[in-house]
């Protein structure tokens, strides 16, 4: 099984065998329909028939479908017409001018390019789907910040200038237990920005199985070279003891650091130190403790087939002096890199200048209050990527069994049980299990055709046949997700 992560024909493998998780990436290249059998005067023909740009722009036919639209939009549109057309032509296909192209070029031109689409990979976290959707609560809560001004940076108790990311801050301390907290503007620069204030110009101590690549060449040790920070790599692979931690640490150590594996799993012939343990040898050496955690679990999820996560309470109780983690991920809010321990660090966090480069606007600041809010008030599991993550198996077969009955005799497909991934960099072990609806046919065609159509749908693709698990697909999809397939020329 095999799910698309991008348009260039990347997939993600879901499934796993015995002890080894493999990410596995392909790239694939169809033929044109029709490529290879038109001979080359054929397709000279074709091209020497294909119109001026000129003389489209002077057709009355071509002047009416231009009309609602800026003339330098629709030069553009007939000139990607004509050149599309003059590649598929080149490339094998015997096909010919006709007006449909402008339309269909000016409609690519004129939509947006960022586009809400049906998320039926079975990924909940689907990275390239934008990771976690939001609670309405916080979509409302954005609405009414975008629409006028603020007090974004304005306490209006004192009616002076505060700070941007006060409004979180007291949530985020009880959620976690730590004693401060502030907010980047994803977690990537939240090591970056805890590396550079803490480290610059010193050592910090990382293991050697946890000098990880986190997802789009962002790497560990690259992050420590542009922090100016001199990483010092101890124990081996699979293990990694608290004497190796204990016998690196010198007067030039400034961190020891630990990155929660969050994005893949090491299994087998393998040992780490705690958190606990760490925090206490830090401490006795006067050296600082910081938990990348990455996943940012804030209360335990139970569902079947989920993998045991650290919540941030836990690893804040533990000791460490400053914990990162993201906003995006299981948390089930809007992209951030959330930073909470203890209060002196994280003043000297927040006077650091690249705090400044790296800070949230108003909008993530409006979401991420909203998604704490309902960890507040113990409404935590309305959040979508909470309740995607455990539903269970009876509602996910009657969702897919009305996905079924919706489409209709006219579409052939089956219902299936199947298995998702969590996604995200996160629960790497986690395979639960859910229902798809399976459409027979040619699998890589339909799902072009899914992709392109008015509402967007994202399977994914195994054995030739387009999967459409709803796991992630809301019961108010359903309807389009099912009109998006019927719409499909079969």
């Amino acid at each position: 099984m095999r799910i698309p992560l991008t348009r260039g024909g990347g997939f993600f493998a879901p499934r796993h065998e015995g002890a080894t998780i493999l990410y596995c990436f392909t790239t694939q290249r169809r033929r044109p329909k029709g490529f290879g059998h038109m001979d080359d005067s054929t397709r000279m023909e074709r091209l020497r028939a294909l119109p001026s740009i000129d003389e489209l722009l002077a057709r009355p036919s071509v002047s009416s479908l231009l009309a609602p639209h800026s003339r330098n939009l629709g030069v553009t549109a007939v000139r990607e017409a004509v050149a599309s057309l003059r590649a598929r032509i080149l490339n094998g296909e015997d096909v010919r001018f006709d007006e449909k192209d402008i339309a269909a070029a000016l409609a690519r031109l004129s939509g947006p390019k960022l586009k809400r689409v049906i998320n039926a990979t079975g990924v909940v976290l689907h990275t390239n789907l934008g990771r976690a959707p939001l609670h309405a609560a916080a979509i409302d809560r954005i609405a009414q910040i975008a629409a006028g001004y603020s007090n974004l940076e304005f306490d209006l108790d004192e009616g002076e200038r505060g700070s941007r990311y006060q409004p979180v801050v007291e949530l985020l301390c009880a959620l976690t237990g730590a004693e401060d907290a502030m907010v980047v503007n994803n977690c990537a620069a939240s090591v970056l920005l805890i590396a550079s204030a803490l480290g610059n110009g010193r050592e910090v101590i990382v293991s050697r199985g946890e000098a990880v690549e986190i997802g789009g060449g962002f790497r560990i040790p690259d992050v420590m070279r542009q922090s100016g920070a001199g990483m010092i790599e101890v124990g081996t692979t699979n293990r990694t003891r608290l004497d190796d931690y204990a016998n690196a640490i010198t007067d030039q150590t400034a961190l020891l650091i630990k990155v929660h594996r969050s994005n893949f799993a090491l299994v087998g012939f393998q040992e780490e130190v705690t958190v606990r343990e760490l925090a206490k040898l830090g401490h006795e050496r006067a050296v600082l403790t910081y938990v990348d955690l990455g996943s940012g679990l804030a209360k335990p999820l139970h569902g079947e087939g989920l993998s045991g996560e650290a919540t941030v309470a836990s690893v804040v109780a533990q000791g460490a002096d400053v914990v990162s983690f993201s906003g995006d991920k299981l948390l089930g809010g809007p992209q951030a890199g959330v930073i909470v321990g203890k209060r002196d660090v994280l003043a000297r966090l927040k006077k650091h200048p690249l705090n400044r480069a790296l800070r949230i606007d108003k909008l993530t600041v409006a979401a991420l209050e909203a998604t704490l809010e309902l960890y507040r008030d113990g409404r935590e599991d309305e959040l979508p990527v909470r309740a995607a993550l455990t539903a269970s198996l009876e509602t996910l077969h009657i969702r897919a069994t009305r996905l079924a009955l919706l489409l209709g005799t006219g579409v052939k497909h089956r219902v299936v049980e199947t298995r998702g991934r969590v996604g995200g960099g996160s629960m790497p072990l986690a395979d639960p299990p859910s229902w798809a609806v399976v459409l027979e046919g040619a699998g890589a065609t339909i799902h072009d055709k899914l992709r392109a159509g008015e509402t967007p749908v994202v399977g994914r693709i195994a054995d030739d046949e387009v999967w459409l698990d709803v796991r992630c697909v809301a019961d108010t999809e359903l309807e389009a997700l099912a009109a998006a397939v019927r719409n499909l020329k079969w």
